[in-house]
């Protein structure tokens, strides 16, 4: 009797055994439920569930409530320029730390694996609909796309290609502004970019600029805003100091939607706004107008 009253041994069953089981399961073509990964995303803005495929299909658009998330700059360049025109200038710059900043070069290391860019910002020479361009593209993912002397010296060159051979230029912004690892060397450059298009502009030759979200700091305090033809992505943000530093300086509430692109528009600072759906068309009538 006492035989019936003993605890039950448990076996643990070898690791072996466990796979030898699951290539017995896959011999016997039975589907073992899975869910693929990535393929959703969730939109920071109304909340709404978004197919992947879809989102990227409509360059990186809500679905519902037509947010424009950022893009970086290898898609942007596609977007805009003509398949097969495009040719790099100054890929080769690379970042130095001028002032010591403990950890920098690895920073930059780090971000250049992560993202597979030089730096924040590509430039080349292409066609946007056959007619012949500069673009500069900023990278938000880099840095937050902030303007240090690469950054700044690769948009000078950008520009002073574009005066030699009498093209127009278009400089596509997002930007948290001047990198404070490069501190005054980072602040200078705001000088050299803006001398840079006023040279561009004494030739009459067309400078356009997009500001997508977000463009901010001494980015929005030099050439963001120095365009014959200033653009803006729907809903960027677009200022020089944050929100909350210039409530606490003037002591006031600031109105609803300050910063933001509409804003803007609404207070004569930007030209328009444009979808990114119709962003290469309308650069192309703009473009057609110059010529």
């Amino acid at each position: 009797m006492k035989e019936l009253f003993k605890k039950k041994k448990y076996i643990k069953v070898p690791d072996k055994t466990i796979n030898e089981n699951k290539k017995h399961v896959e011999k016997d073509n039975i589907e073992i439920p899975s869910v693929p990964t990535g393929k959703w995303i969730k939109c920071n803005n109304c909340g709404e569930i978004i197919y992947r495929d879809d989102f990227e299909a409509r360059n990186h658009i809500c679905t519902k409530c037509h947010k424009h998330f950022r893009m970086d700059s290898n898609t942007r360049i596609c977007q805009i320029i003509d398949s097969g025109t495009f040719v790099e200038l100054n890929a080769y710059i690379g970042t130095k730390n001028v002032l010591n900043f403990p950890g920098y070069n690895e920073k930059i290391a780090s971000l250049q694996q992560k993202t597979g860019l030089k730096e924040g910002v590509i430039t080349g020479e292409g066609k946007i609909n056959g007619k012949d361009v500069v673009i500069a593209v900023m990278d938000s993912r880099f840095m937050m796309g902030s303007m240090g002397e690469v950054v700044g010296e690769k948009i000078t060159r950008a520009i002073e290609h574009a005066t030699s051979k009498k093209l127009p230029i278009v400089i596509f912004t997002a930007s948290g502004g001047a990198r404070m690892q490069e501190g005054i060397v980072s602040l200078m450059q705001m000088a050299k970019t803006s001398a840079a298009l006023a040279r561009h502009s004494e030739e009459g030759l067309l400078y356009i600029t997009v500001l997508t979200d977000p463009t901010t700091g001494g980015v929005t305090a030099s050439f963001a805003m120095l365009g014959d033809i200033i653009l803006a992505e729907p809903g960027t943000l677009i200022g020089f100091a944050g929100a909350r530093v210039i409530e606490q300086t003037i002591k006031q509430k600031l109105p609803e939607g300050f910063q933001r692109a509409e804003f803007l528009l609404e207070h004569g600072y930007i030209d328009m706004i444009v979808e990114r759906r119709n962003m290469k068309k309308t650069l192309s009538k703009l473009l057609a107008f110059h010529i």
